[in-house]
């Protein structure tokens, strides 16, 4: 796994990472997170509803971009600071969401970056916003930091 410090980063640089939603995660995140929507859990409700049938949790979409940071860029040890989020579109169960982060400002003083967050099932955008990480700092010879 490659971990990305602060002068690692530049602007435009990307990753993302895909995951298809499973009837099990939904589940185990509503209990994790205790909402308990029937707009998650109840088909005969949710059909009833704007969305025609059942959606994941908005959150659970939303977690993918966190897997971004922590994994791929700027990768382990970073530290997520904030994150703006607009849903777009629902993720329904079976969906494949693809989260792609991209570096859009890197502010070496303060050891930030900021990111342009996006997630999209089949192309289509299902979340966008912006976040706010703390890239790792990389140990120098004799451990202190640099």
């Amino acid at each position: 796994m490659t971990t990305y410090t602060i002068h690692d980063l530049t602007p435009g640089m990307s990753a993302s990472t895909a995951k298809t939603v499973t009837e099990t995660d939904i589940i185990l995140f509503a209990g994790i997170s205790t909402d308990v929507n029937p707009a998650h859990l109840d088909e005969e409700y949710a059909k009833n509803t704007m969305f025609g049938g059942r959606i994941a949790h908005g959150m659970l979409s939303a977690g993918f971009i966190s897997a971004v940071l922590a994994n791929k860029l700027p990768g382990p040890g970073t530290i997520y600071l904030s994150q703006t989020l607009k849903f777009k579109a629902p993720v329904r169960p079976g969906d494949t969401v693809t989260a792609t982060v991209t570096v859009k400002e890197v502010n070496v003083a303060k050891n930030r970056v900021t990111l342009d967050t996006v997630c999209t099932v089949g192309g289509k955008v299902v979340i966008e916003g912006e976040g706010l990480a703390m890239p790792p700092v990389r140990e120098a010879a004799g451990g202190t930091a640099c």
